[in-house]
């Protein structure tokens, strides 16, 4: 089975978030693809199978399967675009989430997503000395949506993920925490303890909800993002509505094979 990896949202080698992309040429029991997951020990592993002339894709962290994941979508759109088919420059996959397309203009890869708006929830009362610093407010979608006052809380976070692991398990799939930025209109960080992720580098699906979020309170349809972990990454991002779109860059790291 022909295997890549790919740094997505990324300017160069060895930022962003790397996922690893697998093209199937026949269906696999879901406990071989979690297995093979779990062996390449990256955020996210993308399947893409070609079935009745769809696109079928699935992801998996090296614990579970997951509905939702924007920086392995965006490197499946990579392989898909720079080297099975280099002249497409629209692609659709059939995933847990619905149809989801990716249009490439010229380095940049931008998703179509179901928009997840977060409601305004009560504060878990272990949050702030989970996170180890004040917490202004939370927000409910899939993911707990956790605001700081800024960036550099943010930049600084040093989690107590036995803690978050509690407070997210009763609650949510995983905990963001997000600030407004200074040279960019917000900055994020993602953990999900539970799905055997304790942070990962930049997170797609995370700009479904936090997109809504801020263009609401920052009163702009179009914006820029950056994900604060050790290799960061940035993410280009508009509301549309009922969707949104994510975009960014990505860079090829490894190309091979896998023996099944």
């Amino acid at each position: 089975m022909r295997y890549f990896v790919i740094d997505a949202f990324a300017d160069e080698l060895f930022c962003g978030n790397p996922a690893g992309v697998c093209l199937q040429e026949r269906e696999l029991d879901t406990s071989l693809m979690q297995k093979i997951a779990y062996e390449n020990n990256l955020p996210e592993t993308a399947f893409l199978l070609k079935k009745d002339g769809k696109y079928h894709l699935r992801w998996f962290t090296p614990e579970v399967e997951i509905d939702l994941c924007g920086h392995a979508t965006l490197a499946t759109a990579f392989v898909m675009m720079n080297i099975i088919s280099p002249k497409l420059r629209n692609v659709e996959f059939e995933t847990m989430s619905g149809t989801l397309t990716v249009r490439k203009n010229g380095d940049i890869f931008a998703m179509n997503f179901p928009r997840r708006k977060p409601e305004p929830c009560e504060i878990p009362p272990s949050l702030e000395k989970a996170m180890g610093c004040n917490v202004l407010e939370t927000h409910l979608s899939r993911d707990l949506l956790v605001l700081v006052e800024k960036e550099e809380n943010v930049a600084l976070l040093q989690p107590d993920f036995e803690m978050l692991r509690e407070i997210s398990i009763s609650m949510a799939f995983a905990v963001i925490v997000t600030a407004p930025g200074k040279e960019c209109d917000f900055v994020s960080r993602f953990f999900a303890p539970n799905a055997g992720i304790l942070e990962d580098p930049v997170t797609g699906s995370s700009h479904s909800t936090l997109i809504p979020f801020w263009s609401r309170r920052l009163g702009k349809t179009k914006m820029t993002a950056r994900q604060l972990s050790k290799r960061g990454g940035t993410l280009f991002c508009e509301e549309l509505g009922d969707r949104v779109e994510i975009g960014g860059r990505t860079k090829c790291y490894l190309q091979g094979e896998i023996a099944i």
